[in-house]
């Protein structure tokens, strides 16, 4: 068990007195590893609730740097933040706000050659990417990899999530088994997204990453949840572990990790 600092007492009070956290579940943040893939318009509020709530090492990923176009709705990058590496921008922040806390910076391009090595270390991993690409490559590496993960995803009005227990519950490819066509839908860049929806879809990747290590309530795995920001209406979709998955099935064809370059921003799922 930790031996708790007065400050610390004080600064996680909140989450201390808290009948389903208390001091045990404080601790387990303290002492957790947890992965952000994107340091976009997800990660940014998902580092700064995880930064927040004490995850101990917290390690955030992107090879971008900030642009003016990111800040409508990437908030935990400010306007003297533009042309500075997302990653570092993020740290300063996170940091600003927790001391308390490790962030690992990893300044690249995530890819079939690094995936499995970068996850290796953490005990959760949160996809706050916005390519189809790379969603796939996650899902796989953490199937893999043997890691439980977040996934999200945004456009427009919309968004997205579900969690993953590999080879317990229904990963990425259960439910949309293979990218779309090239270009057969529009990034987040050419149809928009306002920029309140990726707080909404963060925060909730953040309370089921929170929920995973301290064990609390019941997680995202074989749901798919999906909101639209227009009518405020919600909408949970059963989903159910495919036998005859390609990565997670019960005869697996994946065995490596393999790149796919698509875009992002298909909402829809099949029913399990």
């Amino acid at each position: 068990m930790i031996d708790f600092t007065e400050e610390q007492l004080e600064r996680y009070s909140r989450h201390i007195i808290l009948k389903d956290v208390g001091i045990q579940g404080q601790a387990k943040l303290l002492q957790a590893k947890v992965l952000i893939i994107g340091a976009g318009g997800l990660g940014a509020p998902i580092a700064f609730y995880l930064a927040a709530a004490g995850v101990g090492e917290i390690g955030i990923v992107d090879n971008d740097v900030v642009d003016l176009s990111n800040l409508q709705r990437q908030i935990i990058h400010f306007t003297a933040d533009v042309d500075s590496p997302k990653v570092e921008s993020a740290k300063a922040k996170m940091l600003a706000i927790n001391p308390d806390i490790k962030v690992n910076t990893h300044s690249l391009f995530i890819n079939h050659e690094n995936v499995r090595e970068l996850i290796r270390d953490y005990d959760f991993i949160v996809d706050g990417t916005d390519n189809f690409g790379t969603k796939f490559l996650i899902n796989d590496a953490c199937i893999l990899e043997n890691k439980p993960y977040s996934h999200g995803g945004i456009l427009r009005f919309t968004g997205q999530t579900m969690t993953v227990e590999p080879k317990k519950s229904a990963c990425y490819r259960c439910v949309f088994r293979e990218p779309p066509p090239a270009n057969s839908v529009p990034t987040c860049s050419q149809a928009g997204v306002l920029g309140a929806i990726a707080g909404m879809l963060g925060t909730m990747q953040a309370t089921e990453t929170l929920k995973w290590i301290t064990g609390v309530g019941n997680l995202l795995t074989d749901q798919l949840l999906s909101f639209d920001a227009k009518t405020m209406d919600f909408r949970k979709v059963t989903l159910k572990r495919q036998h005859d998955c390609p990565v997670c099935g019960d005869d697996p064809l994946i065995t490596e990790v393999s790149e796919a370059e698509v875009p992002l921003c298909d909402l829809k799922a099949k029913k399990g």
